[in-house]
């Protein structure tokens, strides 16, 4: 355990980054899957709907520096060719 108060507070300030990463993380991968699961249901309306609050999600993500932008590109990419695939 540290001793220095400013590593302390490190240890307090890294959890409480960690925890938001978290939230925002599992925000995220639910979201993706409320779009793969429209997909295999073969709802493409669901599945547009879903894609767009996704896509809304991942750059919000993005935004906070969650995730890298190449990550996210390529998941948005991908999502939207699974999208249009539906017929």
């Amino acid at each position: 355990m540290a001793n220095i108060k400013s590593a302390k507070k490190r240890i307090l300030v890294n959890r409480t980054k960690a925890d938001r990463n978290k939230a925002i993380k599992s925000g995220v991968k639910t979201a993706i899957k409320k779009v793969y699961a429209a997909i295999d249901a073969n709802d493409k309306a669901a599945a547009q709907t879903a894609y767009n609050e996704a896509v809304s999600t991942m750059a919000k993500a993005e935004a906070k520096g969650v995730y890298h932008k190449n990550t996210v590109s390529r998941k948005v990419s991908r999502m939207a060719t699974a999208v249009n695939k539906l017929a």
